[in-house]
């Protein structure tokens, strides 16, 4: 009974603090979102995607595999060192009064440590393409953290871009909804008092309620481009963008020559083949330089103790128990491995001339891609001009008929044209904006050249 009364009691208080919590989370005031220009968007996506983070990761594994290959050569030394217990031996090499008895009654530690190593001094190349290849690879390492710093500000910026044109599409529905809706309640009361036209209304009902389906739409695309933008700078909160209007990027186009050299110039893809060329040549001038041999400076440092032997101080006699080393002296390695060597130079060889073919082939490629961007952000500056202008003719034609209802020249009926018109040749027109905003996007990423969108 006890029990059962304490859980009943640990149950109500339970509740009581979840419906605590909960009237104090509608108590307490919302928090403001964060809002972002689209420079603000592009550096925290930048800061906190998680691609980035993989890239810029992968550029410093590269910068220390560099680090480490020139450090390498220059530690190849080794320690050794043992102790171990050995019988007593007495004598010289001439005459001894012990036996080979391992163990016996006089038994002593003997002390080795040895320290050896080898400095190179000349490799005939060998070294120097390995930090070329390093180095090589830590370049290819800069252009996929840059291509992936391209890929998101591209991402960003529809995101950002769809929310402007989702939230003036939606203040177009507005305006176009309040004024159908009051030429929809003036004919409803035309048609109570029995002077109005009930198809004309019908007409006007149709556009409205299309209205309503455009600015669910809006909606729609706005949560969606938002929740990316979340994603993108990394903020788990509520954030907004600043209220702005969708404006047309002010980059002028050029002749498409100007982006081509451009891409030969920015473009990280290209600079990524460029740097696997880079990489292929050393490695072809190490395989080159293993047919030469390798000197170097070796040093050795020996010390050795052995108390319980006698030590042999005649340089004749070998006496590795209590004799210690110290010495230094140039070495020469040499592999004559000349016929294997000549098939691993071929291989070397060929994977050079596969890289260049890849390079020819990614020019010729990022080429065509970039005349297709351009192409694309031409085409979307003249559907842009065409539909500005529409627009422009189509409240022209809005202004003159609303003129006209308020003289009473002209019937509510004559309305529902112009304005089904204007509002969709002004959506068109902010839709031309966003594509040619994408299409400049596009392009920037195509020729790797960024200042194409932010004008800097």
């Amino acid at each position: 009974m006890l029990q059962r009364a304490n859980t009943r009691i640990g149950r109500l208080l339970a509740c009581g603090a979840l419906a605590l919590a909960c009237a104090w989370t509608q108590m307490a005031p919302a928090a403001t979102p964060e809002r972002l220009t689209l420079a603000q968007v592009l550096a925290l996506a930048e800061q906190n995607y998680p691609k980035i983070a993989q890239a810029a990761a992968r550029l410093r594994r590269k910068e220390a595999q560099l680090s480490e290959a020139h450090r390498a050569p220059y530690g190849q030394f080794e320690l050794n060192a043992f102790a171990a217990v050995l019988p007593a031996w007495h004598g010289t090499s001439v005459f001894s009064p012990s036996t080979d008895v391992a163990v016996s009654k006089d038994l002593s530690i003997a002390y080795h440590l040895a320290i050896e190593g080898v400095i190179p001094i000349w490799t005939f190349g060998k070294l120097t393409n390995l930090w070329d290849a390093a180095q090589a690879n830590v370049e290819l390492g800069k252009s996929e953290l840059l291509q992936e710093r391209f890929a998101i500000r591209r991402e960003a910026r529809r995101a950002f871009y769809g929310v402007q044109l989702a939230r003036d599409a939606l203040l177009l529905v507005g305006d176009a909804k309040s004024r159908v809706g009051e030429y929809v309640e003036r004919l409803e009361r035309e048609l109570e008092s029995g002077h109005g036209d009930e198809i004309d209304l019908l007409e006007l009902k149709v556009q409205r309620a299309e209205l309503e389906a455009r600015g669910s739409e809006a909606e729609r695309s706005e949560k969606i481009a938002l929740s990316a933008l979340r994603f993108y700078t990394g903020r788990t909160g509520g954030i907004d963008i600043v209220d702005e209007p969708l404006a047309r990027v002010p980059h002028e186009l050029g002749p498409a020559a100007r982006y081509l050299e451009a891409a030969r110039l920015h473009r990280p893809e290209i600079n990524m083949v460029r740097a696997g060329l880079m990489a292929r040549e050393a490695q072809l001038g190490i395989e080159k330089a293993r047919y030469l041999p390798d000197l170097g400076l070796g040093l050795s440092a020996r010390f050795n103790q052995a108390p319980g032997v006698t030590s042999q101080p005649n340089p004749f006699t070998y006496d590795p128990l209590n004799t210690p080393i110290v010495g230094a002296g140039l070495i020469l390695r040499w592999k004559l491995d000349f016929f294997p060597q000549a098939a691993r130079v071929a291989q070397a060889s060929a994977d050079l001339e596969e890289m260049r073919a890849t390079e020819r082939y990614a020019l010729g490629g990022i080429a065509v891609e970039v005349e297709k961007a351009y192409q694309e952000a031409k085409d979307a500056e003249r559907r842009l001009l065409a539909w500005g202008e529409a627009a422009r003719y189509a409240k022209q034609w809005l202004i003159k008929v609303q003129q006209g209802l308020d003289l009473g020249l002209t019937e509510d009926s004559d309305l529902v044209e112009p304005s089904k018109e204007y509002a969709l040749k002004r959506f068109s027109e902010m839709s031309a904006i966003l594509d040619y905003n994408l299409a400049l996007t596009d392009l920037a990423r195509a020729t790797g050249w960024d200042a194409i969108v932010t004008g800097k």
